[in-house]
């Protein structure tokens, strides 16, 4: 898979999904991903639907638990053929390599496997002073995704400005998946570790996640089109 941007299909309906999704020229099929409040109000309909209409898919469900649930809901996450899908690192290496593990078909083929190290939403005090994590977020982050690269997971999602260090400690071909993206000047709504797409591109970032400042942008097309050229370079 080549550099490319994600757009966050953050809407609460299929209807208000696919009235944006058509604003697109019909050879042009960005990226995806499909988070919780998407997939809560679709379910696994939705996923088919997306794939069938020719999108590559980033399942963003960001899975939890314990070892066995975590393989098991990987095992039926595989059957929708979606291209990348994701769980907390918090969960330690058990969960990850579990989840690997049910995750990978009988023929051996499986979607890309990301690990979250910390939210974008995420700063240091909230780690400090509520997560009760004394490391810098930086020496987390990274500790992370070194575990997930041990246990055989594709990369990680992170904040741009923790890539570079990533694939530095992790190797160039370890993914980092990059949402906290805003362009030059626009709002940061919720997201604390932030970076524009020109920036990114060139900090290590694989694959930027955008949601709102495309989404809501005026001329949405536009907007993911921009994106691109600032990323891509």
């Amino acid at each position: 898979m080549a550099n490319d941007v994600i757009i966050a299909l953050d809407f609460p309906t299929r209807e208000e999904t696919l009235t944006f999704l058509d604003r697109f020229p019909a050879g042009e099929k960005p990226f995806v991903k499909i988070g919780m409040e998407l997939y809560y109000a679709g379910g696994p309909d939705i996923v088919r639907e997306m794939k069938a209409r020719g999108h590559k898919i980033f399942l963003d469900l960001k899975l939890h638990d314990i070892p066995n649930t975590v393989k098991r809901a990987m095992s039926v996450l595989s059957r929708l053929d979606v291209d990348m899908v994701n769980l907390h690192a918090a969960g330690a290496s058990e969960m990850m390599r579990a989840a690997l593990e049910g995750l990978t078909r009988p023929d051996g083929t499986r979607p890309l496997l990301i690990a979250v190290t910390q939210l974008t939403s995420t700063d240091a005090a909230a780690l400090k002073n509520e997560l009760l994590i004394e490391t810098p977020m930086a020496e987390t982050v990274l500790s992370y995704a070194q575990n997930a690269a041990r246990c055989g997971l594709d990369g990680v999602v992170c904040s741009p400005l923790e890539a570079a260090l990533v694939k530095e400690r992790c190797g160039s071909g370890f993914l980092t998946v990059t949402p906290g993206i805003r362009f030059a000047g626009g709002d940061a709504g919720d997201q604390k570790r932030i970076m524009s797409p020109e920036r990114a591109g060139g900090s290590g970032c694989d694959y930027i996640v955008m949601g709102r400042p495309i989404t809501q942008a005026p001329d949405p097309v536009e907007a993911y089109r921009r994106a691109v050229r600032e990323f891509l370079g």
